[in-house]
């Protein structure tokens, strides 16, 4: 099967930089579209930002122009570059993959989470 592991998360002050990864390993054929969401304690699980294979981007209206989505198509890996970061972005943050197996299924998998926390 597929896995994908995330790492990056940590304490950061308002305004400072973190930049997370996710590594996505297993029987993969192809990485297609890679994407971040978040969770905060006791709201919804909402999606941060988006990369297709092709390199277009999308991002939420509440991190544009802050956070930057990359991948590395070479490694299975997604980045995710986060400036000015506010208390509000506090969340744990997933990372979503779609996968084309080796045995020609496609697949959604989601990365264990890492903790973002944003405060003085």
């Amino acid at each position: 099967q597929v896995q994908l592991v995330e790492s990056g998360g940590g304490l950061v002050q308002p305004g400072g930089s973190l930049r997370l990864s996710c590594a996505a390993s297993g029987s993969i054929f192809r990485v297609n579209s890679m994407f971040w969401y978040r969770q905060a304690p006791g709201k919804q699980r909402e999606l941060v930002a988006t990369i297709t294979r092709g390199l277009s981007t999308n991002y939420a209206d509440s991190v544009k122009g802050r956070f930057t989505i990359s991948r590395d198509n070479a490694k299975n890996t997604v980045y995710l570059q986060m400036n000015s970061l506010k208390p509000e972005d506090t969340a744990v943050y997933y990372c979503y993959a779609i996968v084309q197996l080796r045995d020609g299924s496609t697949r959604g998998y989601w990365g264990q989470g890492t903790q973002v926390t944003v405060s003085s």
